[in-house]
């Protein structure tokens, strides 16, 4: 029993071990993948500065590196629990090999004391002859001789257990190591953290001095959010609506079916004809989600989209949040909401379907293009497109080119914006996405 509890708790420290490695491999990857987008950024950054102009991009940008910025910190966080916990079982294992070592030492010692009492040929002899029999003599023998072994294998695995115990220790220093280097990583990016926030205040202020430039600049983009958020809403509504009156045809020509055979069966046998089958309920009454998946088709690519959450590819081949999901504050103080994602890309960059779907939208909006997609009871809505290659009625598929992502003449920002609905509810992109 103690042989099965013994292989299950090294089994318990294999896992916690193995999960801990995969996360920290996990962190260090995102750490690259961030220091990589904020490099980026920084080029992004310089280039606006050598224009000598205080502009939308640069203010843009700084808020895209303070997010990641702060996220990095995070992640160091991360890394530096991971490191502690690492330390604290290093310091423990060191001490239990310090422990094992001394009993063994003592115990060795023990036995070196014991033999030099009884080195000489004369005591063991004696030691045999005082046997009550031959089965004890027997015994006796067979124990000077373990006895001998069993020193040696002492004496071995003190070697090993010293061994042991130099690489731990060797392996805790490199881990203290490590940690010092994170922290010093850390103090490094709350400082630049804070000279980008106050980079980000004079930009403000200096913004503010063309107020009127920059309230133009800020009621024409929210003028074509809340038309891009209009057109895309108008387009979930018409495909449901739609969904639904298919669904009412569907289940009135089924009704109308029934009664036709009922009909005829009473008529081949001579009964009096069926009343009269109730009216069609209204689909109306239906839930979306039923109405969207009424079909074999939809529903199976509900649940294939469904199926990929967290995996799906993302609309550009490459690019950089700079604006996320949810409600937010500019740094003007103006609190705003995003239904979806602001990616920032190269220019002439292809924008992608996600996923196999049929293309219900194309609209102008204010010079640029929107394109929506319906999977099912999905909707993805890809918008700030310079052209598109795709038209309503379109069937797509993953990764297929659906047009190229424009680029603003006044800021020289690329930026695709991206959003995916269940139903008419907007759901948070990144949750949907595989890791960038």
């Amino acid at each position: 029993m103690k042989f099965f509890k013994a292989v299950f708790f090294l089994l318990l420290v294999f896992a916690a071990v193995t999960v801990r490695a995969q996360s920290s491999d996990e962190l260090k990857r995102r750490k690259a993948q961030l220091n990589k987008e904020l490099e980026q950024l920084n080029e992004d950054y310089q280039e606006t500065l050598n224009n000598k102009k205080a502009s939308l991009k640069q203010l843009s940008i700084l808020k895209a590196q303070i997010n990641l910025r702060q996220e990095k910190i995070e992640n160091i966080n991360s890394e530096v629990r991971n490191l502690d916990n690492q330390i604290s079982e290093s310091n423990n294992n060191v001490r239990s090999l310090q422990s094992q070592l001394d009993q063994l030492k003592k115990e060795y010692a023990a036995m070196i004391l014991f033999a030099y009492r009884n080195q000489s040929a004369y005591n063991k002899m004696m030691f045999l002859f005082a046997s009550k029999d031959f089965n004890q003599a027997y015994k006796r023998l067979k124990y000077l001789q373990q006895f001998g072994t069993y020193r040696e294998r002492q004496a071995n695995y003190i070697q090993g257990t010293q061994k042991e115990l130099h690489v731990k220790i060797n392996e805790l220093d490199r881990t203290k190591d490590e940690k010092n280097n994170l922290l010093k990583d850390q103090q490094k990016e709350k400082e630049t953290l804070g000279n980008e926030r106050t980079n980000q205040v004079k930009l403000v202020s200096d913004l503010s001095q063309h107020e009127g430039i920059l309230k133009k600049q800020q009621k024409d983009l929210q003028a074509k959010i809340v038309k891009t958020n209009r057109a895309i809403n108008d387009a979930i509504r018409r495909e449901i609506e739609e969904a639904r009156r298919r669904a009412e045809e569907e289940e009135r020509r089924r009704a109308e079916e029934a009664a036709r055979l009922a009909a005829a069966k009473a008529k081949a046998e001579n009964k009096p004809a069926p009343a009269a089958p109730a009216p069609v309920k209204p689909a109306a009454t239906r839930s979306t989600s039923s109405v969207l998946n009424a079909t074999p088709e939809a529903a199976r690519l509900s649940n294939d989209f469904l199926g990929n959450r967290g995996s799906l590819p993302w609309p550009v081949a490459n690019g950089i949040v700079t604006q996320g999901f949810g409600i937010y504050t500019t740094p003007e103080g103006i609190r705003s909401e995003s239904n979806g994602l602001d990616i920032r890309t190269n220019s002439g960059s292809a924008v992608r379907a996600i996923f196999d779907g049929t293309v219900v939208k194309v609209m102008d909006v204010s010079g640029t293009y929107l394109v929506v997609i319906v999977h099912g009871e999905y909707f993805t809505a890809y918008s700030n497109l310079r052209s598109v290659s795709v038209a309503r009625g379109q069937k797509v598929s993953t990764k297929q080119a659906i047009g190229v992502v424009a680029t603003d003449p006044s800021t020289g920002e690329t930026e695709a914006h991206f959003e995916i609905y269940k139903g008419a509810t907007p759901v948070n992109p990144k949750i949907w996405l595989a890791p960038n």
